[in-house]
């Protein structure tokens, strides 16, 4: 899958230990469609 630079967004997700990070990275890319299903990442 290709896309163009204007299709491509670039975030950071800072934050203390077991604040979330990882859960809610996964259901940004779940509800983005870029992830198939929770529990990928």
């Amino acid at each position: 899958m290709t896309r163009t630079l204007d299709q491509i967004r670039n975030i950071g997700i800072i934050a203390h230990i077991d604040a979330g990070k990882t859960t809610l990275t996964e259901r940004l890319l779940f509800f983005t469609k870029t992830s198939h299903r929770l529990g990928e990442v």
